[in-house]
């Protein structure tokens, strides 16, 4: 089923499928940076105005100086609430209600932001519908994986590929319904 209002996972993992180390931390999303090169995050930006994601990859945002402009709805998915304001809310119930409720409304896609036990929790409700992940050129050996077992199957269908000279490859992948 498609929908007017996507649920968009874009995210950055290691060669073999980790999106932090065993501690959290994002340090080797540093190898890829250059200056002027934002790997379309501007553009993709623009088609949300919605956000969620989980209390720790907020924390870790908020600790290394990086926010989401004011013009987004942002939900962080935890149990201990914190400071809301206009746009920034705490949810702690299921996630496919609150999917459902944003869906209900008009507007742009959502994004979702990580980390691994939200994108996971929206797996097994099979509410994600397309992928954006870009892959950083390092094999991290251990860490936090983007994809748990656990998760229902998902037939998804390659939209684009797009290769950086400093070896980020970014693949977008929609899922697809098969018929049976």
């Amino acid at each position: 089923m498609r929908y007017n209002r996507n649920v968009i996972s874009y995210i950055a993992i290691s060669l073999d499928g980790y999106i932090a180390r065993p501690d959290g931390d994002i340090s080797f999303l540093s190898r890829v940076e250059k200056e002027g090169e934002d790997y379309g995050y501007t553009s993709f930006m623009n088609t949300v105005d919605t956000i969620i994601l989980g209390r720790r990859t907020y924390d870790k945002i908020k600790d290394i100086g990086f926010g989401y402009p004011e013009d987004k709805e942002v939900y962080i998915i935890s149990h201990n609430p914190g400071s809301e304001n206009n746009n920034l809310k705490y949810y702690s119930g299921p996630l496919k209600n609150l999917i459902s409720g944003i869906r209900n409304k008009q507007g742009k896609s959502i994004f979702c932001d990580g980390g691994a036990d939200v994108l996971n929790q929206l797996l097994r409700d099979n509410l994600i519908d397309e992928f954006i992940i870009s892959i950083i050129p390092v094999i991290l050996g251990d860490g936090i994986r983007l994809f748990r077992d656990g998760r229902p199957e998902l037939d998804l269908q390659l939209v684009s590929t797009r290769e950086f000279d400093t070896g980020l490859v970014q693949l977008h992948y929609v899922r697809i319904e098969i018929q049976q």
